[in-house]
């Protein structure tokens, strides 16, 4: 893999590189203080380009909530009114670890999109798909997590990831964020930060919802063993809220 055009285990092709897209005199000229050229740039992953605009987040998309369904689903179609909630226990003393993601590491390699595969095997877990997408989705701008849910604890983390299911089962992370909150909230609002990226024709979009992120997030204190419970009924609905280009 070029380190100029790849991290993590992907590989973004020649375009991605800051030297092709001219990034470097871009940024000179801005600092000088230019005002030629777009005010926006930025790299749309999975349509492997760089793409400019006139604001941030460019115009176009649309808040799409994608729904968390009980039987692992994930749709734009909103659950049912008796849906029953999904539950996993959370154990402080084992963490889900960290596997990629936009971040520093003493380990250089534990960075960006990275296959998640083996950390949905734990039960701690929970896992969100769509069906295969029969055209592209493209994501881009903020992206927002609204998740119902509640713990036995005295204080929880609540986190989500947001991650492309490939043809050939490689899920891979896009982006992710955690919310801290005291035991008797029940709806948590999670920011996954911004993204561009393009779902293709033949891949599944996939949430994953747990407790801990570490060593990327430190531990909440206030975590003991305990029974998490998130809702995905009608009245309590669950989603994600991704940023959809418009047909």
């Amino acid at each position: 893999m070029s380190q100029a055009s790849g991290v993590g285990e992907l590989d973004f092709g020649h375009s991605a590189a800051a030297a092709t897209a001219l990034l470097e005199p871009t940024q000179i000229g801005f600092l000088s203080g230019s005002t030629d050229g777009p005010k926006v740039r930025y790299f749309t992953m999975g349509a492997n380009e760089w793409r400019e605009a006139e604001a941030w987040p460019p115009p176009g998309f649309t808040g799409t909530p994608y729904y968390l369904h009980a039987d692992g689903t994930l749709s734009p179609d909103a659950p049912d009114a008796d849906a029953a909630p999904c539950a996993f226990v959370h154990d402080p003393d084992d963490p889900v670890p960290t596997h990629g993601g936009g971040l520093l590491l003493p380990d250089p390699v534990n960075v960006g999109p990275r296959d998640q595969r083996a950390i949905e095997e734990r039960p701690d877990v929970l896992c969100f798909t769509t069906p295969v997408l029969s055209a592209d989705v493209e994501v881009t701008g903020p992206v927002t997590a609204v998740l119902h849910a509640a713990t036995s604890a005295p204080g929880a983390d609540w986190t989500a990831k947001l991650v492309d299911v490939r043809p050939d089962g490689r899920a891979m992370g896009v982006t992710d964020g955690i919310v801290r909150s005291p035991g008797d909230r029940t709806r948590h609002e999670i920011d996954l930060a911004a993204t561009s990226q393009t779902f293709r024709a033949g891949h599944r979009i996939r949430v994953e919802i747990a407790s801990s992120n570490f060593p990327r997030f430190d531990r909440n204190p206030a975590m003991v063993r305990a029974d998490h419970t998130v809702f995905c009924d009608a009245a309590r609905a669950s989603r994600i809220i991704l940023p959809v280009r418009a047909s």
